[in-house]
């Protein structure tokens, strides 16, 4: 599958980037949101991978965009720290759409891979 991965922070980037890749999968790894718009209008992906919380634009703002380009597109939603009220906003939203995964930092390669299969399963 070629994925898509949004993070701002480079050392996770790279590390779902490497975790992807020894699981056989064409990775594009950007560290924003306009890029991440731009590397998908540019090219086809099969999944996405966004973190929640990112400066220029946040993760469900990109989620949103990402599904009006491509409603079925399956989604990793990361992140690292999800507290409070804004939590329960996200989790609402993310668990409202069909193809969504999401996975809570820190984690290892073998939960990224399960999370992204649970997405694949759930967007077709």
């Amino acid at each position: 599958m070629r994925i898509l991965v949004v993070d701002d922070t480079s050392y996770i980037r790279a590390a779902i980037k490497t975790a992807l890749e020894v699981d056989n999968h064409d990775v594009v790894a950007v560290a924003t949101g306009p890029e991440g718009l731009r590397a998908f209008d540019a090219r086809a992906f099969d999944a996405a991978i966004v973190d929640v919380f990112m400066l220029e634009m946040d993760g469900m703002t990109l989620i949103k965009e990402l599904r009006r380009r491509a409603p079925r597109l399956p989604i990793v939603v990361i992140s690292g720290g999800i507290y409070g009220e804004t939590a329960l906003d996200i989790l609402t939203t993310a668990s409202g759409l069909t193809g969504v995964a999401y996975l809570q930092k820190p984690f290892r390669p073998e939960q990224l891979i399960a999370a992204l299969d649970k997405a694949v399963r759930g967007a077709g």
